[in-house]
């Protein structure tokens, strides 16, 4: 079910890109794309503040495995998003998912 649901997106962006089937406008609307989820989640953090970013050097055990690394890792966020930012970055990163398909698909 997997691959047809991605086949049945990749198909139905395949239907929808008329305008910008050149890879030259793709390449710049998914650079652009991918700047405006940056950007949105950039505001959610200094403009709402609904999450905080936190960041420092990864620390974990010189002695740990790569399968255990994952539990030392941080995210470097806090918070949670709230709605009106959740919804504006879910919709930059359905545009962003859109020209990375057209891409493939090019």
């Amino acid at each position: 079910m997997h691959d047809d649901c991605c086949t049945n997106f990749q198909n139905a962006v395949d239907d929808y890109l008329v305008r910008h089937r050149s890879i030259l406008d793709v390449l710049s609307k998914y650079q652009e794309s991918a700047a405006r989820v940056n950007r949105s989640f950039a505001k959610a953090v200094t403009e709402c503040g609904c999450v905080k970013i936190n960041a420092a050097r990864q620390q974990f055990p010189s002695d740990a495995s790569y399968c255990d690394l994952k539990e030392f890792m941080s995210t470097h966020l806090s918070g949670e998003l709230c709605d009106n930012c959740k919804e504006t970055i879910s919709t930059e990163l359905g545009h962003c998912l859109f020209y990375l398909t057209a891409l493939c698909n090019l």
